[in-house]
């Protein structure tokens, strides 16, 4: 039995699974999508998809998961958030998920304004905070989207590539 077909699905699965994990913080949506492209050059053993362009997406994934933390703590404290203010717009990332897309959107703010207020903050200043938290939320979001979209591209490139070559 040839199982090819499965593997792909799994393959393409994954990688869906890391681009709602971009957008959803519970999901290590780049590793995910490095995931599902691993498998796919797995499929072949590696002939299309070489361990060059697996190291460049695994390069890519690794520099998503960097961006995600860096940016989010750079737009708290590019407004002045103080540690708690981050730290408060992860757990608002987190709790954001059970609310739906609203959630999403509004955690991340209300947990750094809560964090920012229980360092003794004012109420504008907890506002700067959950401003700059939720920009960098909004920033990481986008740049690893753009990163996995990125990964996905090499990825078909690579393939479609080898198929212009081998048929000429």
């Amino acid at each position: 039995m040839d199982w090819t077909i499965l593997w792909w699905l799994l393959a393409g699965l994954v990688v869906v699974a890391g681009l709602v994990g971009t957008v959803v913080p519970a999901l290590p949506g780049p590793p995910l999508v490095f995931a599902g492209l691993f498998i796919g050059a797995w499929i072949d053993d590696f002939e299309i998809v070489g361990w060059g362009t697996i190291s460049v997406l695994g390069a890519l994934a690794l520099l998503a998961w960097i961006v995600d933390f860096v940016a989010s703590a750079a737009g708290a404290r590019y407004l002045g958030a103080g540690s708690r203010a981050f730290w408060g717009a992860t757990a608002g990332a987190v709790v954001g998920i059970f609310f739906g897309v609203a959630g999403m959107l509004l955690g991340p703010f209300i947990g750094a304004v809560i964090g920012e207020l229980s360092a003794g903050s004012d109420i504008v200043r907890s506002g700067r905070a959950g401003v700059g938290a939720w920009l960098g939320v909004v920033v990481a979001t986008a740049l690893k989207l753009a990163l996995a979209f990125l990964m996905i591209g090499l990825f078909l490139f690579r393939v479609g590539l080898e198929q212009v070559t081998a048929g000429t």
